[in-house]
C-alpha cells in the first residue's frame, strides 16, 4: 500500500480536514502567547513599541537569541499537538498513518536522512568559509553556543516535524484522496510550503525569486516522501537542515539569527549558491536514496492514480 493510499484509513470526510487545519492554526496561535508575553515585558508595557516589534522583528527588542529560538519552536510544538488531536480524535486514525505506510516508523531512515544531509550541508558551508574566509567572522561564545546547540538538537526537530507531517503527511494525503492522483498533492504542497516562507526576512531582502529555493526544497521533500512511501527520510533531512543552519552560520537578515559559530558578513543577494541545492544537490541526493533503497516505478509513484485499497481490518476503513 502506498503512502497516500494509507490516508484512506480512518475517517476522511472533507470537513474533517478543514477542522484539522484549524486545530493546527489555533495551536500555533496559542503557542505564540509565551513569545508575545516575553516581548511585551521587553517593551516595558509600551504598546507602541510592542506593535512595531510585532510588525518587524521581536528579536530587535533584545530577547536572548536562544530563548527567542525556543519560543518560536514552541509555537510549532503546540501546533503539532493540535495536529495529533485532529488525527487521533477527529479522523480516528493512528498518528503513524500520516508518518509512514510501513507497519512501524523506520527510525533508521530518519537517522540516515539526518546524517546524510547534515554531512552535505556542513561540508558545503565549510568549503565556502575556506574559499572566502574574509566574508565570515568567528563568532564562538562558549556558553551561548552550547545553549544554542542544546535548544537546536532537542527542540528544532519539533518545528521541522510539524511542517513535514502537516505538508508531506496530512495535507498530501488529503489532496491525494480528493484528486485521486499523486502529482497534484506533490505540486500543491510544495508551492504552499514555499509561499508560506514569504514571511521570512530573507525574502524581503533578496526578493521573491528566493521562493524558488523554498518551493524546490518542498518538492525535494515531497518526491522523497512519495518515492520512499513515508516521511521518515524527509523528517531527518528537514531537521538536519535547520539544525545546521541554526548553529553553524548566522546573519543579521535571515530567519535564523543565533549565537552560531560564524557570522556571515555578506550583503543579501541572489546567487548561484542559493540555488545549488535545488538544481544540483537535491537531484544527487534523490539518486543516492534511489540506489540505497532501490526505488523504482518513478512514473507510477509520482504521477500515478490513487485507488482505495481493501483493508483486512474493518476499523481501518473510512
Amino acid at each position: 500500500m502506498g503512502f497516500i493510499e494509507t490516508g484512506y484509513k480512518g475517517k476522511n470526510d472533507w470537513w474533517m480536514y478543514l477542522i484539522g487545519l484549524l486545530f493546527v492554526f489555533f495551536g500555533t496561535q496559542l503557542g505564540s502567547i509565551p513569545l508575545g508575553i516575553v516581548a511585551f515585558i521587553k517593551s516595558e508595557g509600551n504598546m507602541h513599541v510592542f506593535q512595531e516589534a510585532a510588525n518587524d522583528n521581536f528579536m530587535k527588542m533584545g530577547i536572548n537569541t536562544s530563548l527567542f529560538l525556543f519560543l518560536m519552536i514552541f509555537t510549532f510544538m503546540v501546533g503539532l499537538v493540535g495536529l495529533f488531536i485532529a488525527v487521533k480524535y477527529i479522523h480516528r486514525k493512528q498518528f503513524k498513518w500520516i508518518v509512514t505506510s510501513r507497519k512501524n516508523i523506520d527510525w533508521k531512515r530518519v537517522s540516515f536522512g539526518f546524517f546524510s544531509w547534515g554531512f552535505v550541508a556542513t561540508s558545503l558551508i565549510l568549503v565556502g568559509i575556506y574559499l572566502e574566509p574574509e566574508l565570515y567572522v568567528w563568532n564562538f561564545k562558549p556558553i551561548p553556543f552550547f545553549i544554542l546547540v542544546l535548544v537546536s538538537v532537542i527542540f528544532l526537530p519539533f518545528q521541522t516535524s510539524t511542517e513535514e507531517l502537516l505538508f508531506r503527511g496530512y495535507f498530501m494525503q488529503a489532496l491525494g484522496l480528493l484528486t485521486k492522483n499523486k502529482w497534484f498533492p506533490l505540486i500543491v504542497t510544495s508551492v504552499v510550503f514555499g509561499v508560506l516562507h514569504l514571511a521570512n526576512p530573507e525574502i524581503e531582502k533578496i526578493g521573491n525569486l528566493a521562493l524558488i529555493f523554498y518551493i524546490g526544497t518542498g518538492l525535494f521533500f515531497g518526491i522523497t516522501t512519495l518515492m520512499d512511501e513515508g516521511t521518515e527520510l524527509a523528517l531527518g533531512l528537514h531537521a538536519s537542515n535547520n539544525i545546521v543552519a541554526a548553529f553553524l552560520v548566522t546573519t543579521d537578515w535571515t530567519v535564523f539569527q543565533t549565537d552560531a559559530l560564524f557570522l556571515d558578513k555578506t550583503e543579501p543577494s541572489l546567487s548561484f549558491l542559493m540555488f545549488l541545492p535545488v538544481f544540483v544537490l537535491y537531484p544527487l541526493m534523490l539518486y543516492w536514496f534511489s540506489k540505497k533503497y532501490q526505488w523504482n516505478h518513478w512514473k507510477e509513484k509520482l504521477f500515478g492514480k490513487i485507488e482505495q485499497p481493501l483493508f483486512a481490518d474493518e476499523n481501518e476503513i473510512a
